[in-house]
């Protein structure tokens, strides 16, 4: 038997038609564990922690590890600065000649522009940015890589309302002060669908000469 479209044209007949497409995955908080499991696996770090912005995680890193100093370059991002200036922490500007990353102390570490694989350095927090312009471009986001099992699952809590993903929060006896800085699921699964090509592509150097002299700046001569 021969089937016809409306136009006359000849539709192909199955004997066996073939199955519908797999409904698409919708993400969820597993998506964001898997793609903090891929970058800490790229990165050679033990743990990661997914965050809404490089600047939140920095924010998580100090609040953390509560400093009583910061180091900053001159030519950076202004938020770095800003955080300084929002946690109280007292801060020392400094001329130094960077490339992919620097020490804002001796444990926490703004890699924001670093895309370089086995690169995670032993015993710090180091804060990643994928923010549009970086080479993992997801329009926003951001991840912590740590190699301490508490200080991880502390600062996940602590991007997220205080509460452990996977378990609504009615059921959970909050123990730890939060911030609204967690990474969506749609994000993580960008990251996933954008990793493969991020990995096949060499990255960017970015250094401090693509940043201006923030001291420069009337906000900072106050």
């Amino acid at each position: 038997m021969v089937k016809l479209n409306e136009q006359g044209n000849t539709l192909p007949v199955y004997e066996n038609p073939p199955p519908p497409p797999a409904p698409l995955r919708k993400p969820d908080f597993s998506t964001v564990t898997e793609f903090e499991n891929k970058i800490a696996e790229f990165f050679g770090a033990p743990y990661a922690v997914a965050v809404d912005s490089c600047t939140h995680g920095l924010e998580l890193c100090l609040r953390y590890t509560k400093p009583k100093a910061m180091d900053i370059p001159r030519n950076t991002y202004l938020s770095i600065p800003m955080l300084a200036d929002k946690l109280s922490v007292d801060f020392d500007w400094f001329n130094l000649g960077w490339e992919k990353l620097y020490y804002i102390t001796n444990k926490v570490i703004d890699a924001a522009t670093l895309w370089e694989q086995t690169s995670y350095r032993n015993h710090t927090f180091m804060c990643l940015s994928f923010q549009y312009q970086k080479h993992l471009s997801l329009g926003r986001g951001g991840m912590i890589l740590c190699d301490n099992k508490e200080a991880a699952l502390q600062l996940k809590k602590m991007s997220y309302d205080g509460r452990l993903p996977g378990i609504p929060w009615r059921e959970q006896d909050i123990d730890t002060m939060g911030y609204h800085y967690y990474m969506t699921p749609e994000t993580a699964q960008l990251g996933l669908d954008k990793l493969q090509a991020a990995i096949d592509t060499p990255p960017r150097i970015w250094s401090w000469e693509d940043y201006p002299d923030l001291t420069k700046m009337k906000i900072f001569n106050k």
